[in-house]
Protein backbone atom coordinates (compact mmCIF):
# COMPACT_ATOMS: atom_id res chain seq x y z
CA UNK A 1 0.00 0.00 0.00
CA UNK A 2 1.23 3.33 -0.79
CA UNK A 3 1.81 6.23 1.82
CA UNK A 4 -0.06 9.20 1.50
CA UNK A 5 1.95 11.71 0.05
CA UNK A 6 -0.10 14.72 2.12
CA UNK A 7 -0.13 12.68 5.26
CA UNK A 8 2.41 14.45 7.87
CA UNK A 9 5.83 11.94 8.34
CA UNK A 10 6.24 10.99 12.35
CA UNK A 11 9.74 11.16 13.61
CA UNK A 12 9.76 8.65 16.29
CA UNK A 13 13.36 8.95 17.16
CA UNK A 14 16.21 10.80 17.31
CA UNK A 15 18.23 8.60 15.82
CA UNK A 16 16.41 9.46 12.87
CA UNK A 17 16.65 12.72 12.79
CA UNK A 18 20.73 12.64 13.46
CA UNK A 19 21.14 10.13 10.60
CA UNK A 20 19.23 12.43 7.94
CA UNK A 21 20.91 15.33 9.13
CA UNK A 22 24.53 13.54 9.11
CA UNK A 23 25.06 13.96 12.58
CA UNK A 24 27.12 11.74 15.37
CA UNK A 25 24.26 9.64 16.91
CA UNK A 26 22.79 11.17 20.36
CA UNK A 27 24.64 10.69 23.05
CA UNK A 28 21.30 10.00 24.95
CA UNK A 29 17.81 8.28 23.13
CA UNK A 30 15.66 11.05 24.02
CA UNK A 31 17.33 14.57 24.74
CA UNK A 32 19.53 15.98 21.73
CA UNK A 33 20.35 19.56 21.15
CA UNK A 34 21.25 20.15 17.55
CA UNK A 35 23.47 22.81 16.80
CA UNK A 36 23.33 25.12 13.39
CA UNK A 37 25.34 28.08 14.42
CA UNK A 38 26.39 28.73 10.93
CA UNK A 39 23.66 27.51 8.97
CA UNK A 40 25.76 24.19 7.96
CA UNK A 41 23.40 21.58 8.28
CA UNK A 42 21.04 21.23 5.63
CA UNK A 43 17.68 21.02 7.80
CA UNK A 44 15.65 21.24 4.22
CA UNK A 45 16.28 17.41 4.24
CA UNK A 46 13.51 16.95 7.02
CA UNK A 47 10.46 16.55 5.90
CA UNK A 48 8.29 19.55 5.24
CA UNK A 49 4.93 17.98 7.03
CA UNK A 50 5.82 16.11 9.97
CA UNK A 51 4.94 15.43 13.50
CA UNK A 52 7.37 14.10 16.17
CA UNK A 53 7.18 12.30 19.56
CA UNK A 54 8.89 15.03 20.90
CA UNK A 55 8.77 18.13 22.64
CA UNK A 56 10.74 20.88 20.59
CA UNK A 57 12.04 24.37 21.74
CA UNK A 58 13.94 26.52 19.26
CA UNK A 59 15.67 29.19 18.92
CA UNK A 60 16.84 30.67 15.62
CA UNK A 61 19.00 33.68 14.65
CA UNK A 62 17.62 35.12 11.71
CA UNK A 63 14.34 33.24 10.05
CA UNK A 64 12.87 36.04 7.31
CA UNK A 65 10.34 32.92 6.77
CA UNK A 66 6.94 31.16 8.01
CA UNK A 67 6.67 27.90 10.19
CA UNK A 68 3.35 26.31 9.60
CA UNK A 69 2.11 24.98 13.03
CA UNK A 70 -1.35 23.58 13.13
CA UNK A 71 -3.32 25.78 10.90
CA UNK A 72 -1.69 28.96 11.33
CA UNK A 73 2.02 30.45 10.89
CA UNK A 74 4.83 31.53 12.65
CA UNK A 75 6.27 34.97 11.43
CA UNK A 76 9.99 35.61 11.93
CA UNK A 77 11.67 38.89 11.37
CA UNK A 78 15.12 39.03 13.44
CA UNK A 79 14.77 35.51 14.83
CA UNK A 80 13.21 34.25 18.05
CA UNK A 81 12.00 30.95 19.57
CA UNK A 82 9.09 28.67 19.00
CA UNK A 83 8.22 25.81 20.72
CA UNK A 84 6.76 22.21 19.76
CA UNK A 85 4.32 19.56 21.22
CA UNK A 86 4.41 16.10 20.41
CA UNK A 87 2.58 15.17 17.94
CA UNK A 88 1.54 18.53 16.80
CA UNK A 89 1.83 19.14 12.87
CA UNK A 90 4.40 20.94 11.76
CA UNK A 91 5.25 22.78 8.19
CA UNK A 92 7.97 24.64 6.28
CA UNK A 93 6.73 27.78 4.65
CA UNK A 94 8.74 30.36 2.81
CA UNK A 95 12.10 30.87 4.09
CA UNK A 96 15.49 32.87 3.32
CA UNK A 97 17.39 29.59 3.39
CA UNK A 98 18.82 30.42 6.89
CA UNK A 99 18.07 27.65 10.00
CA UNK A 100 20.81 28.59 12.32
CA UNK A 101 20.89 28.36 15.87
CA UNK A 102 19.56 25.53 18.13
CA UNK A 103 16.69 22.76 18.47
CA UNK A 104 16.21 21.02 21.65
CA UNK A 105 14.69 18.05 21.29
CA UNK A 106 13.15 16.19 24.73
CA UNK A 107 11.29 12.99 24.60
CA UNK A 108 8.38 13.29 27.40
CA UNK A 109 9.99 10.16 28.68
CA UNK A 110 13.21 11.96 29.27
CA UNK A 111 11.22 13.94 31.99
CA UNK A 112 9.20 10.88 34.20
CA UNK A 113 9.68 11.02 38.01
CA UNK A 114 10.36 14.89 37.68
CA UNK A 115 8.15 17.67 38.62
CA UNK A 116 8.63 18.72 35.35
CA UNK A 117 7.05 16.35 33.50
CA UNK A 118 3.43 17.78 35.09
CA UNK A 119 4.85 21.60 34.60
CA UNK A 120 5.72 21.57 30.92
CA UNK A 121 2.29 21.09 30.49
CA UNK A 122 1.49 24.42 31.87
CA UNK A 123 3.63 26.12 29.62
CA UNK A 124 0.98 27.71 27.70
CA UNK A 125 3.32 28.42 24.28
CA UNK A 126 3.53 25.02 23.48
CA UNK A 127 -0.21 25.37 22.08
CA UNK A 128 0.70 28.54 20.62
CA UNK A 129 -0.14 27.87 16.77
CA UNK A 130 -0.53 31.43 15.02
CA UNK A 131 2.40 33.87 14.36
CA UNK A 132 3.13 34.67 18.36
CA UNK A 133 7.12 33.09 17.99
CA UNK A 134 9.35 35.06 20.65
CA UNK A 135 10.77 37.47 19.65
CA UNK A 136 13.95 38.03 22.04
CA UNK A 137 15.67 41.80 22.77
CA UNK A 138 19.28 41.65 22.74
CA UNK A 139 19.64 41.42 26.47
CA UNK A 140 17.42 38.09 26.45
CA UNK A 141 19.44 36.79 24.19
CA UNK A 142 22.34 37.09 25.95
CA UNK A 143 20.46 34.77 28.51
CA UNK A 144 19.09 32.09 26.14
CA UNK A 145 21.86 31.30 24.36
CA UNK A 146 24.32 30.42 27.33
CA UNK A 147 21.46 28.13 28.68
CA UNK A 148 21.42 26.11 24.95
CA UNK A 149 25.28 26.10 25.30
CA UNK A 150 25.14 25.03 28.71
CA UNK A 151 23.15 21.83 28.21
CA UNK A 152 25.51 21.22 24.76
CA UNK A 153 28.31 20.68 27.34
CA UNK A 154 26.23 18.78 29.80
CA UNK A 155 25.04 16.70 26.85
CA UNK A 156 28.79 15.92 25.41
CA UNK A 157 30.39 15.44 28.87
CA UNK A 158 30.74 11.81 30.37
CA UNK A 159 27.34 11.09 31.49
CA UNK A 160 27.15 10.27 35.34
CA UNK A 161 24.51 9.96 37.58
CA UNK A 162 23.63 13.64 37.50
CA UNK A 163 23.67 13.92 34.00
CA UNK A 164 19.96 13.83 33.84
CA UNK A 165 19.34 15.53 36.81
CA UNK A 166 21.53 18.84 35.47
CA UNK A 167 19.76 18.95 31.75
CA UNK A 168 16.44 18.61 33.53
CA UNK A 169 17.47 21.65 36.13
CA UNK A 170 18.46 23.75 32.48
CA UNK A 171 15.60 22.76 30.26
CA UNK A 172 13.44 24.25 32.95
CA UNK A 173 15.12 27.44 33.25
CA UNK A 174 14.74 27.87 29.79
CA UNK A 175 11.11 28.22 30.23
CA UNK A 176 11.11 29.76 32.85
CA UNK A 177 13.28 32.40 31.55
CA UNK A 178 10.53 31.76 28.20
CA UNK A 179 7.51 32.31 30.22
CA UNK A 180 9.09 35.46 31.77
CA UNK A 181 9.90 37.24 28.24
CA UNK A 182 6.90 35.68 26.76
CA UNK A 183 4.96 38.45 29.36
CA UNK A 184 6.96 40.83 28.49
CA UNK A 185 5.83 40.70 25.02
CA UNK A 186 2.71 40.96 25.99
CA UNK A 187 3.47 44.22 27.69
CA UNK A 188 5.63 45.52 24.86
CA UNK A 189 2.78 44.54 22.15
CA UNK A 190 0.12 46.77 24.30
CA UNK A 191 -1.09 48.79 20.94
CA UNK A 192 -1.37 45.83 19.24
CA UNK A 193 -3.14 43.36 22.16
CA UNK A 194 -5.64 46.20 22.88
CA UNK A 195 -6.29 46.09 19.19
CA UNK A 196 -7.35 42.65 19.78
CA UNK A 197 -9.05 43.25 23.21
CA UNK A 198 -11.07 45.70 21.47
CA UNK A 199 -12.06 42.62 18.45
CA UNK A 200 -13.00 40.27 21.04
CA UNK A 201 -14.91 42.97 23.04
CA UNK A 202 -16.54 43.78 19.71
CA UNK A 203 -17.34 39.55 18.78
CA UNK A 204 -18.60 38.75 22.18
CA UNK A 205 -21.10 41.76 22.16
CA UNK A 206 -22.45 41.01 18.81
CA UNK A 207 -22.85 36.65 20.19
CA UNK A 208 -24.56 38.26 22.99
CA UNK A 209 -27.45 39.71 21.24
CA UNK A 210 -30.73 37.64 22.34
CA UNK A 211 -31.22 35.81 18.48
CA UNK A 212 -27.48 34.83 18.05
CA UNK A 213 -27.52 33.26 21.57
CA UNK A 214 -30.78 31.56 20.98
CA UNK A 215 -29.70 29.82 17.21
CA UNK A 216 -25.58 29.20 17.94
CA UNK A 217 -25.87 29.35 21.69
CA UNK A 218 -22.86 30.87 24.45
CA UNK A 219 -19.31 31.41 22.40
CA UNK A 220 -16.55 29.30 23.03
CA UNK A 221 -13.18 30.55 23.38
CA UNK A 222 -11.76 27.95 20.23
CA UNK A 223 -14.48 29.98 18.29
CA UNK A 224 -13.02 33.59 19.69
CA UNK A 225 -10.03 32.58 19.18
CA UNK A 226 -10.26 31.55 15.59
CA UNK A 227 -11.97 34.62 14.75
CA UNK A 228 -8.61 36.50 16.06
CA UNK A 229 -6.82 34.02 14.15
CA UNK A 230 -5.10 33.33 17.50
CA UNK A 231 -4.75 29.86 19.31
CA UNK A 232 -7.37 29.58 22.23
CA UNK A 233 -3.93 29.73 24.89
CA UNK A 234 -2.75 32.31 23.46
CA UNK A 235 -6.03 34.73 23.47
CA UNK A 236 -6.09 33.71 27.11
CA UNK A 237 -2.93 34.57 28.24
CA UNK A 238 -3.22 37.62 26.02
CA UNK A 239 -5.91 38.74 27.93
CA UNK A 240 -4.51 37.72 31.21
CA UNK A 241 -1.83 39.93 30.89
CA UNK A 242 -3.74 43.23 29.71
CA UNK A 243 -6.56 42.53 31.74
CA UNK A 244 -6.26 40.10 34.08
CA UNK A 245 -8.23 37.00 33.27
CA UNK A 246 -9.10 34.51 30.60
CA UNK A 247 -11.05 34.40 27.60
CA UNK A 248 -13.54 32.01 29.37
CA UNK A 249 -13.97 34.58 32.26
CA UNK A 250 -14.79 37.30 29.91
CA UNK A 251 -16.96 35.12 28.29
CA UNK A 252 -18.96 33.78 31.00
CA UNK A 253 -18.61 37.71 32.63
CA UNK A 254 -20.67 39.19 29.74
CA UNK A 255 -23.36 36.02 30.04
CA UNK A 256 -23.76 36.73 34.01
CA UNK A 257 -24.37 40.46 33.48
CA UNK A 258 -27.23 39.51 31.00
CA UNK A 259 -28.61 37.19 33.20
CA UNK A 260 -28.52 39.46 36.38
CA UNK A 261 -30.79 42.28 33.51
CA UNK A 262 -33.20 39.76 32.74
CA UNK A 263 -33.88 37.99 36.21
CA UNK A 264 -34.01 42.15 38.00
CA UNK A 265 -35.92 43.41 35.09
CA UNK A 266 -38.34 40.85 33.56
CA UNK A 267 -40.33 38.02 35.09
CA UNK A 268 -39.22 35.72 33.17
CA UNK A 269 -39.55 32.40 33.94
CA UNK A 270 -35.60 31.31 34.63
CA UNK A 271 -35.93 28.12 31.95
CA UNK A 272 -37.16 30.50 29.35
CA UNK A 273 -33.98 32.70 30.30
CA UNK A 274 -31.82 30.31 29.83
CA UNK A 275 -33.01 29.19 27.25
CA UNK A 276 -32.61 32.64 25.63
CA UNK A 277 -28.80 32.58 26.76
CA UNK A 278 -27.59 29.93 24.78
CA UNK A 279 -28.57 26.99 27.64
CA UNK A 280 -30.12 23.55 26.46
CA UNK A 281 -30.36 22.54 30.03
CA UNK A 282 -31.95 25.37 32.78
CA UNK A 283 -29.62 23.61 35.15
CA UNK A 284 -26.31 24.44 33.77
CA UNK A 285 -27.38 27.97 33.62
CA UNK A 286 -28.15 27.80 37.32
CA UNK A 287 -24.98 26.22 37.77
CA UNK A 288 -22.78 28.19 36.23
CA UNK A 289 -25.15 31.18 37.48
CA UNK A 290 -24.45 30.36 41.27
CA UNK A 291 -20.59 29.33 40.87
CA UNK A 292 -20.23 33.05 39.45
CA UNK A 293 -22.49 35.14 41.84
CA UNK A 294 -22.71 32.37 45.04
CA UNK A 295 -26.44 32.98 44.63
CA UNK A 296 -28.92 31.06 42.59
CA UNK A 297 -30.37 32.87 39.71
CA UNK A 298 -34.03 32.53 42.34
CA UNK A 299 -31.95 33.83 45.17
CA UNK A 300 -30.73 36.97 42.98
CA UNK A 301 -33.86 37.59 42.00
CA UNK A 302 -35.57 37.48 45.42
CA UNK A 303 -33.30 39.91 46.25
CA UNK A 304 -35.21 42.68 44.10
CA UNK A 305 -38.49 41.73 45.11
Amino acid sequence: MKKDKNLPHHYGSLFELHRLLSLPKPQQPLVSLIVNKRNELDVRKIQSLRTSAFYKISFKNSLNGRLKYGQHYYDFEDGGMFFVAPNQVTENGDSNGDFSGYTLIVHPDFLLTYPLAKKIKQFGFFSYATNEALHLSKEEKEIVIPIFESIEKELHSRIDDFSQDVIISQIETLLNYSNRFYKRQFITRKAVNNDLLEKFEDFLERDFRQENLMLHGVPTVQLMAERLNLSPSYLSDMLRAVTGQSAQHHIHHQLIEIAKEQLSTTKLPISEIAYELGFEHPQSFSRLFKQKTKQTPVEFRAGFN
